[in-house]
């Protein structure tokens, strides 16, 4: 769903707050200052592969472009990076500055990551250069997953089971509950995290709905801690919080779904949403960039929690951009060049791969192109899941063109008889609900799942609003799903 308009702050300066990543102090034998100095940590390590990170300091004289090499010493091979122009060449390493970030004053730093694969041993690195000159390192030992036990908070795993979701223990579920949107925008707009609280009385005030699940919209940017993002709320500051909101939604029960919402790559063509390279609006289609980075770390980040649901992306509308649908759907499963896109896209397969690269089996939601309204050729152009674990995300709006009866019992239909299909977003800009009672109507005959837009104060004539306050008095339009799901689950 598109927002009510907001301004967007100028972008911040300054370092990059890396996924995870701890200041370390680094400290020469004699105590004098080395002429530069590296922090490299490991974020996240899983079965072959691992995010790592490296925070360059400048003691010298300042340089308007550096360079940055080491040798790996364990056999890792890089796959990706960011922050920085990454190679490898042999054992050796090198990270180069971007246009954005060259300048580097005296006592400055500058943070870049990456993705690389590893077996048998994933040792550290013992030297680093910084334009030729040696470096005094700091090393951060690898992080330890703690797998969560899903039983001690009563939110079932689910999984797709034929054009089911199931519990662990084969009963059937359905995903019903709202949007807490907020850390798709604030963050890139120098305004915060979320938009209103987080706190446990908030959340439960959504429990107290009968809901079941809290989608969670998310900022790729924020999350891999970019330098154009305040570090305040960016990188592991950022990555806290959501961790935080995902384990009070499990506390009261109830199923988050993480979802990438705002992405990076500079899109003017039709329908754009703004002219911004940066995460700053919704784009047609995820960027080969940085999206596969950002799943790669978000699916670390919980793939010992199989109570927590992956939502790759919100909104696709590479049809806006292509000159046919065939076209359009090829690039929303494979990516790559896709007419009338100026950057390089990460389809649906490219993202799966990215989640499944590190082990976790979460379940996966998908959403159609027409910003996710269509999903005629969904089953055609699914993408693969060694998993098998992935359901179809469909989005429905009374402005929408897929928006009545007739349209959903031909594409929508189809579609539920092979795969769990979840509503992602329903919502209507009436400030009533007579639409959404129809599409709920539709959606429980056939035992299907889906989430209220939005959870969050904002003027419903602008936007569907479901609440007035937090604490869950409704609006007009909210007061039809709440009464709804109490109905169904009370």
């Amino acid at each position: 769903m598109r927002h009510p308009p907001r301004s967007v702050l100028a972008a911040v300066a300054g370092a990059v707050a890396l996924v995870g990543s701890v200041t370390v102090p680094v400290v020469t034998a004699s105590g004098a200052a080395p002429a530069c100095s590296v922090e490299y940590s490991v974020t996240s390590q899983w079965g072959s592969g691992f995010q790592g990170a490296v925070k360059i300091t400048n003691n010298t004289a300042a340089v308007s472009s550096w360079s940055l090499a080491f040798d790996f010493a364990g056999g890792q091979k890089l796959t990706q990076g960011w922050n920085a122009t990454w190679s490898q060449s042999g054992t050796t390493v090198t990270a180069a500055s971007e246009s954005y970030n060259g300048s580097l004053a005296t006592g400055a730093s500058v943070s870049a990551g990456f993705i690389a694969s590893w077996s048998g041993s994933n040792a550290v690195p013992t030297s680093f250069k910084l334009n030729g000159t040696s470096c005094n390192t700091a090393v951060e030992p690898s992080p330890t997953p703690e797998p969560t036990d899903p039983a001690e908070d009563g939110t079932p795993v689910l999984r797709a089971s034929g054009n089911k979701l199931v519990d662990a223990g084969g009963a059937t579920r359905r995903l019903l509950g709202v949007n807490r949107s907020g850390g798709e925008f604030m963050c890139v707009q120098g305004r915060g995290i979320f938009d209103g609280p987080v706190d446990d009385a908030s959340v439960k005030a959504i429990a107290d709905w009968k809901a079941n699940t809290v989608r969670i919209p998310l900022n790729e940017e924020c999350w891999l801690g970019l330098s154009t993002i305040d570090p305040a709320y960016a990188g592991a500051n950022y990555i806290n919080a959501v961790k935080d909101l995902v384990a009070k939604v499990k506390a009261h029960g109830m199923t988050p779904v993480v979802e990438l919402h705002w992405t990076y790559g500079q899109y003017t063509g039709n329908s754009a949403g703004c002219s911004d390279v940066h995460a700053s609006c919704q784009k047609p289609m995820p960027d080969m960039q940085y999206t596969p980075s950002f799943w790669a770390s978000v699916a670390n980040t919980f793939k010992n929690d199989r109570t927590v649901v992956f939502d790759l992306f919100n909104e696709p509308y590479p049809d806006r951009a292509t000159s046919t649908t065939t076209q359009a759907w090829q690039c929303w499963r494979d990516g790559g060049s896709c007419p009338g896109i100026g950057y390089e896209v990460a389809g649906m397969q490219d993202l799966v791969d990215s989640v499944r690269g590190t082990g976790a089996t979460n379940l996966i939601l998908a959403g159609g192109i027409a910003y996710s309204n269509d999903l005629s050729q969904w089953l055609t152009y699914r993408p693969a899941d060694p998993a098998g674990n992935l359901a179809a995300a469909w989005h429905v709006y009374n402005f929408n063109t897929c928006a009545d009866e007739s349209c959903w019992n031909s594409t929508l239909a189809p579609v539920a008889a092979q795969v769990p299909l979840v509503a992602g977003e329903i919502g209507e800009n009436t400030c009533a609900h007579g639409f959404i009672d129809q599409a709920m109507k539709w959606f429980d005959d056939r035992g299907l799942s889906y989430l209220g837009w939005t959870w969050n104060t904002w003027d419903c004539s602008s936007g569907p609003s479901l609440i007035s306050s937090y604490d869950g008095t409704p609006t007009a339009f909210g007061t039809g799903l709440r009464d709804h799901l109490r109905a169904l689950n009370g």
